[in-house]
């Protein structure tokens, strides 16, 4: 199985009328909480729209999706011959999940499923949203052969050779965060990703 750690956007499902508040607590959980390297963009998508009030032309913003808020995160994407899967960091998924107004991710099941990129350019397309360039080109920021969950074996010097479970995976530093077993503790290690291999 080859796995690639890539930067795609999925829609959340909210209450109506909680789409500004939900993009506004979602930001605000994502500072207090230090998961910017996970959840990236928080976007209402809404069409500026020239209409007659009271007699009056005024631009009013409206909501593409009413109920819906789109989010750019990164994910495991898994590509094996059954096909292709996208995994979510389960704290990310969890915060996200559980903020205020928020009824769950577009998906199968509990699953979040990203959106197609030309769904997404359509979309960005609709509103006047453009990707700055230089992110345009980092869709896909570095292949890597593990995941939260797994068991890899250390080839940094100071704990070459022990074997430990990888807790989290950063993507913008590069780094990964691995229990590994010190004087009959479980303790955690921060390593660069090439001192790291599946076991």
């Amino acid at each position: 199985m080859e796995k690639t750690v890539v930067k795609k956007w999925f829609m959340i499902h909210t209450y109506s009328g909680y789409e500004k508040k939900v993009k506004t607590d979602l930001e605000n959980k994502i500072e207090t909480l230090n998961i910017g390297g996970i959840v990236t963009k928080v976007l209402v998508p809404e069409e500026k729209t020239v209409e007659e009030v009271r007699g009056k032309m005024k631009t009013v913003a409206r909501k593409l999706f009413p109920g819906y808020v789109m989010l750019e995160m990164v994910a495991t994407k898994e590509e094996s011959n059954e096909g292709i899967n996208y995994k979510v960091d389960s704290n990310a998924w969890y915060v996200v999940r559980n903020t205020n107004g928020v009824t769950g991710f577009v998906g199968v099941g509990s699953d979040p499923i990203p959106m197609e990129d030309e769904e997404v350019r359509h979309i960005f397309d609709l509103i006047g949203y453009d990707i700055p360039e230089e992110e345009q080109q980092i869709r896909e920021v570095v292949k890597i052969d593990f995941a939260v969950g797994d068991y890899v074996k250390i080839l940094d010097e100071s704990f070459a050779g022990q074997e430990g479970k990888v807790v989290e995976i950063d993507t913008e530093q590069k780094k990964v965060k691995v229990m590994i077993e010190m004087f009959g503790r479980m303790t955690p290690a921060e390593l660069d990703f090439d001192n790291v291999q599946k076991a």
